[in-house]
């Protein structure tokens, strides 16, 4: 069975991310999402709120061949863990690239049997990113053409409940 890992935080997930989870998974007998935290960055949802959600929105991509598994650590020790075959990863743009590119280099460095395959992102979704998802939502702009309804929902009441806590 060829296991792939889609591996990221999507905080929230966007429709960049499913476009790449549905043509990542065309490449898989299995597709695992690996979701992580990133110490680096601030979460709008917990680990538990974003593999609630990331499951909801892959429900009707493919049956039983996707996955949400949380992990934290050591990317490659997740992937050697499931007996993954690939890391499939998304590329907007030529910044992406070069950290991507550095980031295969490292992981063939530690194992070299699992191979860093990179799908570009559709071109209509390749300026979506979670981080601007969140800054356009805190500051009341419009989500809905880089989320699905309900994730923009999810992050409009979450945006609201911090504004009211202060």
């Amino acid at each position: 069975m060829r296991i792939g890992v889609y591996p990221g935080t999507f905080d929230p997930i966007t429709l960049g991310h499913l476009d790449i989870i549905r043509r990542g998974a065309k490449l898989v007998d299995k597709l695992l999402i690996g979701l992580s935290t990133n110490p680096s960055k601030t979460a709008l949802f917990d680990l538990e709120e974003r593999k609630a959600q990331i499951e909801a929105e892959v429900s009707s991509i493919a049956d039983g061949t996707i996955e949400v598994v949380t992990f934290s650590g050591l990317l490659m020790n997740f992937a050697e863990s499931v007996d993954a075959s690939m890391i499939i990863r998304g590329l907007r743009a030529v910044s992406d690239f070069e950290y991507e590119y550095q980031m295969a280099g490292m992981n063939q460095q530690l194992n070299d049997d699992i191979e860093t395959v990179f799908l570009m992102a559709d071109v209509a979704l390749q300026p979506i990113a979670s981080r601007l998802v969140k800054e356009i939502a805190r500051f009341g702009g419009d989500i809905s053409p880089f989320v699905t309804p309900a994730i923009e929902e999810a992050v409009r009441t979450r945006m609201a409940q911090r504004a009211a806590a202060g």
